[in-house]
């Protein structure tokens, strides 16, 4: 009963955090637009970016990374108080995987947006910054690397949302120590998370297939 009741609360979080969406805040505030009817329509950093250049772009970002945050670090306090944790040491790491996902949901489908978001990756990354350190290290250096090559957010995106279930087992029962039966449950829990982010992604997969996706060329949007 404690662990469904961990799970709810953490479901509840996540998504209400997650359905903050700074860009369209931001961007409202800033340019008195819609970020949803600009560039790309998505409700999202790149976009932002792109519209609106760095500065709304930057407060983003700190907004974003912080609702991932405060979802996973809220879920877990509230899993340890309730002592909803796997014994014997009453480990509440699953829950922020709980509260992630629900984050992420809450991204793309906000309440308080008449549920038209981004596509999770921001906060997906947040989330794991406090889920997984070293999960969210990986996937970052793959995300910077691919961007690197091949100059496309998107498919730096989509590969890093691939890589994070594997990444997430292998951290988990290799680098941290945890039995193989933990370790595989936390992966089976990522993979909705990376599910989503690439689901999203369609239509930029679909521009990748035809080679319209546009690049990213920072030094483009950087004098906005």
């Amino acid at each position: 009963m404690k662990v469904l009741l961990a799970i709810i609360l953490a479901a509840a979080v996540g998504y209400i955090l997650g359905s903050c969406n700074f860009a369209i805040i931001i961007v409202k505030i800033m340019k008195g637009e819609d970020i949803r009817e600009m560039g790309s329509k998505n409700a999202g950093l790149t976009n932002t970016y792109r519209c609106c250049g760095p500065v709304p772009a930057l407060l983003t970002l700190i907004g974003d990374l912080c609702k991932g945050v405060v979802a996973v670090g809220l879920a877990r306090l509230i899993a340890g108080g309730l002592h909803a944790g796997f014994s014997p040491d009453n480990d509440t790491q699953y829950i922020g995987y709980i509260a992630g996902l629900f984050a992420i949901i809450g991204h793309v489908f906000p309440c308080f947006f008449q549920f038209r978001g981004g596509k999770g990756v921001l906060v997906g990354v947040a989330s794991f910054l406090m889920v997984s350190p070293r999960v969210f290290l990986c996937l970052l250096l793959i995300f910077i690397a691919m961007l690197a090559i091949s100059k496309y957010v998107s498919l730096s995106s989509i590969m890093a949302a691939l890589y994070c279930p594997l990444a997430t087992l292998l951290v988990s029962w290799i680098d941290c120590g945890a039995s193989f039966g933990r370790s595989f449950l936390y992966m089976l829990l990522s993979l909705p998370m990376a599910a989503i982010v690439i689901w999203m992604h369609r239509s930029n997969i679909e521009r990748l297939m035809n080679e319209t996706e546009p690049k990213f060329d920072f030094r483009k949007y950087a004098g906005k």
